[in-house]
C-alpha cells in the first residue's frame, strides 16, 4: 500500500472540483479507486472550504478581521494567480513591533495607513494553488514567505541587492497588504521550502534572516567581543546568532530587567546590563567596559537593535578603536549622533534595510539546531483571537516576547 496519510476517497465533490481531468496533483497516489495523500501532506490541510478573511487596522486605529482578496472562488478556480505565483494558505503567522505601530501610530516614515490595510510579514504555510508557470513548487509544499516583492529588473536588483529594489513591495507596509490572512498569492521565488520544520518555526524565518544579516555584515568573527543594545525579540535572536557565530563576552542591555532575565535564560553564557535612563553615553559605556572584562576586552562590535537615539549614542561610545557600530533598529527620521567620538576612534557606522539572499541560510541554520527560537513563542492564539494577540504583543506587562497567530481553522 502506498506509504502516507489515507485521505478522503475520491471523487469528492468538493475537493476534486478545483482540478481539471487529468490533472490531479503529484502528491495523491492511487491505490485501487481510493487516492491516498503522500507522506507529510494533511488532508485538512488540502481542502479548500474558508472564506479569506485578513487582519486589518485602519486610519482610525482599529484592528479588525473581514474579508479579504482573492476571494475562496478565485482561489479554487485560480483566476487570481499571476504567471509566477502560487496561493498559499497561511499556517502560522508572527506580530513584529512594526504591525504593532501601524495600528498604534497609523505608519513608519514613508508608509502610512490610508486605508484598511492587513497586517503581518511573518508567515509560514502550506501551497495550495500554482500557476502552470511555475515548476519549483507542488501543491502540498510546506513554506515560508519572504515578503518581498520586487521588479528584478533596476539596479539593486539586477546587483544581487533586491532589498533596495527601486519598485519595491513589502507585505504588511503601504500600500501592499500584509500576510495575516487565510489564503495569499505570492511570487513562487519568494515562497522557500521549509522540509519538516513546524510552521511555528517557519513564522520565526523572517527575524531570523534579519538578524542572520546583521551578524554576516557586521562582519562578527569567533572570538570578537560583542556588544547588543536592545533585548526585545530582535536582539535576542541576535543574540543567539552571536553565539552560534562564536562572539566572546557578549553583553546585551536593555532598560527592562524581565527581558534580560530572559536574556540569561535564552542564552546562559550572556552577561546582561540594566539600562540607567538616566545616565550618560560614557557612563553607559564605562559599565559596558567593566562587565566585558576590562579595557582589553572592548567591543569590537556593537550590534543596536533599538534605534534609540541614547542607546546609539551609547553604542558609539562603547566600542573600540577602528570598531563598528552597526544598526538594525529602526528610529526616528532624524537623530543626533557624537561624531567627534565616531571621527577620533575610527569607528564604522554601518545600517541594515531587512536582508538580502538570506532566508535559505536561515532555513539551514534552524534546520541544524544551531539556532533554537522555541523559547522565544511566549504566546499562540488562534486566528479569531488575533485581536487578543495584538493586545497582548503591545502590552509591556504581559510578559510577551514573540506572539504567534495560528492561521485559520475549518
Amino acid at each position: 500500500m502506498a506509504a502516507g496519510l489515507r485521505g478522503p476517497a475520491l471523487p469528492n465533490p468538493a475537493y476534486i472540483s478545483q482540478y481539471a481531468e487529468g490533472d490531479i496533483p503529484d502528491n495523491l497516489i492511487q491505490v485501487s479507486k481510493t487516492y491516498f495523500w503522500s507522506k507529510n501532506i494533511s488532508t485538512d490541510n488540502m481542502k479548500l472550504q474558508l472564506p479569506n478573511r485578513g487582519v486589518y487596522t485602519d486610519p482610525e486605529h482599529n484592528l479588525f478581521i473581514k474579508e479579504a482578496e482573492p476571494t475562496l472562488d478565485q482561489i479554487i478556480d485560480g483566476s487570481s494567480l499571476a504567471e509566477g505565483e502560487v496561493t498559499v494558505a497561511i499556517k502560522c503567522s508572527g506580530i513584529c513591533g512594526s504591525d504593532v505601530h501601524f495600528w498604534k501610530h497609523g505608519g513608519i516614515g514613508p508608509w502610512v495607513v490610508n486605508d484598511a490595510h492587513i497586517l503581518g510579514h511573518e508567515s509560514a504555510g502550506l501551497v495550495v494553488k500554482v500557476h502552470p508557470s511555475v515548476t519549483t513548487l507542488a501543491v502540498g509544499d510546506r513554506v515560508a514567505i519572504e515578503p518581498h516583492i520586487v521588479c528584478k529588473a533596476c539596479e539593486p536588483c539586477l546587483t544581487g541587492r533586491y532589498n533596495g529594489c527601486k519598485n519595491l513591495q513589502f507585505r504588511s507596509s503601504p500600500p501592499s497588504h500584509g500576510l495575516l490572512r487565510t489564503y495569499v498569492n505570492h511570487p513562487a521565488i519568494w515562497c522557500h521550502k521549509i522540509g519538516d520544520l513546524s510552521y511555528q518555526k517557519g513564522a520565526l524565518l523572517e527575524p531570523l534572516s534579519v538578524a542572520l544579516t546583521a551578524v554576516t555584515r557586521s562582519g562578527i568573527k569567533i572570538g570578537d567581543p560583542v556588544l547588543i543594545c536592545g533585548a526585545g525579540p530582535i536582539g535576542l535572536v541576535v543574540l543567539q546568532c552571536c553565539r552560534a557565530a562564536g562572539a566572546y563576552p557578549i553583553v546585551i542591555s536593555d532598560v527592562n530587567p524581565a527581558r534580560l532575565q530572559f536574556a540569561r535564560q535564552f542564552v546562559p553564557a550572556a552577561r546582561t546590563l540594566q539600562v540607567r535612563p538616566e545616565e550618560t553615553d560614557k557612563e553607559f559605556a564605562a559599565r559596558v567596559l567593566q562587565l566585558m572584562g576590562g579595557e582589553d576586552c572592548e567591543p569590537v562590535v556593537a550590534l543596536e537593535c533599538t534605534g534609540v537615539e541614547s542607546s546609539i549614542a551609547g553604542a558609539i561610545q562603547s566600542v573600540k578603536f577602528g570598531g563598528k557600530v552597526f544598526v538594525v533598529g529602526v528610529g526616528k527620521d532624524k537623530l543626533q549622533f557624537p561624531f567627534m567620538r565616531l571621527s577620533e576612534r575610527e569607528i564604522d557606522l554601518q545600517f541594515q534595510q531587512r536582508y538580502v539572499n538570506m532566508w535559505p541560510r536561515a532555513i539551514r541554520v534552524m534546520s541544524s539546531g544551531a539556532i533554537d527560537l522555541d523559547q522565544m513563542i511566549t504566546h499562540v492564539y488562534a486566528f479569531e483571537d488575533a485581536l487578543k494577540a495584538f493586545q497582548t504583543a503591545s502590552d509591556p506587562s504581559s510578559g510577551s516576547i514573540k506572539v504567534l497567530i495560528e492561521g485559520p481553522k475549518g
